[in-house]
């Protein structure tokens, strides 16, 4: 399953921190926004632990998208969503 996250944090330590740690998790796609490609139990372990580090005042915002509905998607100026590969060759 596809979760996009979006962010609109204005203080530039915690933003940055979230970012950090969003990168660990899926593609930054935008300033702001990440694809992550994660099973059921991925998904709700990310949104536990945003809730640990996101403060009242901060934004965020986890959009489930369907397998049916990535096939859908439309981009202008950047690949479609594309789940990593299973393996690396090294």
């Amino acid at each position: 399953m596809l979760v996009v996250v979006v962010y609109d944090i204005s203080d530039d330590k915690r933003r940055l921190k979230l970012s950090n740690f969003l990168e660990g998790q899926g593609r930054r796609v935008q300033e702001s926004v990440f694809e992550c490609f994660l099973s059921l139990k991925e998904m709700r372990q990310l949104h536990q632990e945003l809730k640990r580090r996101v403060k009242p005042e901060d934004n965020v915002r986890l959009y489930w998208i369907s397998k049916e509905a990535v096939t859908r998607v439309l981009t202008l100026g950047s690949p479609p969503p594309q789940k990593p590969p299973d393996v690396y060759i090294i």
